[in-house]
């Protein structure tokens, strides 16, 4: 199981790596769109259109390494109502929900990028860009926030079947 665990974490910090090289491959783009515009009065055509594909990609990919570290948005009402082995029950009723919706997003996904990529749909765009090169990362994404569901589920199971508590989270500086 500790393999699993640690597999499933390399592969969220992965993501985690890939979204960062996006974004900073967006602002490179942005950036380069600025000088032709400035100084040569000319476009690069495709910063729009990559930007928003390279957007949607780091949003995917880096939904694993969100949920490892614990930056998703929660509502804890009931989490901190809750004491000792309650609590984590709901937490793996709540994570087994989340790894059901992300193993159906997974699956609508590959679908939409195998159609996609069966079909040799492009953009619209000047680029005409496949479009299963940017659909790609959606399914990709989901199987990594599946596979750390799964992960932290394990993790929630074997503190419950420790009969170890989880502890009331301290708010960070960000004030989560």
């Amino acid at each position: 199981m500790d393999r699993l665990l640690r597999l499933s974490d390399r592969l969220s910090d992965v993501g985690g790596v890939l979204s960062g090289v996006m974004i900073c491959a967006g602002v490179c783009l942005v950036a380069a769109e600025i000088v032709v515009r400035t100084f040569f009065s000319s476009t690069l055509y495709i910063t729009e259109e990559y930007s928003g594909y390279l957007m949607a990609a780091l949003t995917f990919v880096a939904l694993g390494y969100t949920l490892r570290h614990k930056g998703h948005i929660r509502m804890t009402f009931l989490h901190h109502v809750l004491k000792g082995r309650s609590r984590l029950v709901l937490e793996m009723i709540c994570l087994a929900v989340g790894f059901s919706f992300l193993l159906l997003l997974t699956w609508v996904t590959g679908r939409f990028f195998l159609d996609t990529l069966a079909s040799g749909t492009r953009s619209m765009q000047i680029s005409e860009t496949p479009l299963a090169i940017p659909q790609f990362f959606l399914p990709v994404g989901a199987f990594i926030m599946m596979v750390q569901f799964a992960a932290e589920f394990m993790r929630t199971l074997a503190a419950f079947r420790s009969g170890q508590v989880i502890e009331e989270e301290e708010p960070s500086e960000l004030g989560r």
